[in-house]
């Protein structure tokens, strides 16, 4: 099976904007794009039936004229549609579970997507368990995904780049790296990997922290040797994708945004439910949804 893209559409820019971000990368994964757009019929008491048929008309118009766009960007995707009469939640976290990505808009009419923070969109990044790109609207110039990064320094980010956090070096956080590191190769660019550490109180001190510290050439030294080790493996399992590496001191959400300032894509993590069940997103993930400029993938992990 190819696979399958999801992309919630309603007519807005944002929405737009989405379903071509996503068209692109079922171009791009040779996948099959599916066009959803969700909405909950009201009782005839609420709404007159004349009003519910045309806003049935309006959503197949919606998802048409959708298909159509995209179509004529990439004639040889195969793109199907889903008018789905149910609550726009459920519906979209069900179609996440279903595909291999779920796309968004950043802002939508609220039958789709909503006003992202604090409305739909936020209740399926909080409970999707598969990985969600939010995309807002179009760039200046063209759109997002199509350029490589620029050459320059390493050390300069660079429009094009596609930036991922790395606070945990544990295995867990194994999703998150897998998603970036493909959509590096996929896009042909240069992946930087970003990770924040703050330097710890004074009370937390001992001598042998302080002899450890100096023995690895500063904690400065010692955290980019561990984010260097935690990319070890996927380096050598995309070697073609060139990596630049940073960890730096601060807040983990400044430098993650600092570093995602022209990026193609920011990957952040999000904890599955614990034995509790509780779903949220972290505070890194909920301040690059709100002010990275690109796409924002965000990526369930355990």
């Amino acid at each position: 099976m190819p696979g399958t893209i999801a992309v919630g559409v309603d007519g807005t820019e944002h929405s737009r904007a989405a379903a071509d971000w996503a068209a692109a990368e079922a171009a791009r994964r040779g996948m099959e794009l599916c066009l959803v757009h969700a909405s909950v019929r009201r009782p005839r008491t609420v709404m007159p039936a004349e009003d519910a048929a045309a806003r049935e008309r309006w959503a197949a118009d919606v998802l048409q004229d959708a298909g159509e766009r995209v179509a004529k960007t990439f004639p040889q995707l195969t793109v199907v549609t889903r008018q789905l009469a149910a609550d726009p939640v459920p519906a979209l976290i069900a179609e996440a579970a279903g595909a291999d990505l779920l796309v968004l808009g950043s802002r939508g009419h609220g039958t789709v997507v909503g006003h992202l923070l604090g409305s739909v969109g936020l209740h399926v990044l909080r409970q999707a368990t598969g990985p969600v790109v939010v995309v807002r609207g179009p760039r200046d110039g063209g759109g997002w995904g199509s350029r490589r990064y620029a050459d320059g320094p390493a050390d300069e980010p660079a429009a094009g780049e596609v930036v991922v956090g790395v606070q945990d070096l544990e295995e867990r956080a194994a999703p998150v790296l897998d998603f970036a590191f493909a959509a590096a190769e996929r896009l042909g660019a240069r992946l930087r990997a970003v990770r924040a550490w703050t330097v710890p109180p004074v009370f937390a001190w001992s001598p042998g922290s302080l002899w450890l510290a100096e023995e690895d050439d500063g904690m400065a030294e010692r955290e980019r040797r561990g984010l260097d080790e935690a990319l070890r493996p996927w380096r050598e399992r995309h070697p073609r994708v060139d990596v630049a590496a940073y960890a730096e001191t601060g807040s983990a959400a400044q430098v993650l945004l600092t570093h995602g300032a022209g990026a193609a894509l920011v990957v952040v993590g999000r904890r599955l439910p614990g034995r509790h069940g509780v779903h949220r997103l972290g505070p890194v993930a909920l301040a690059a949804l709100h002010h990275a400029p690109g796409p924002v993938a965000v990526v369930p992990h355990p």
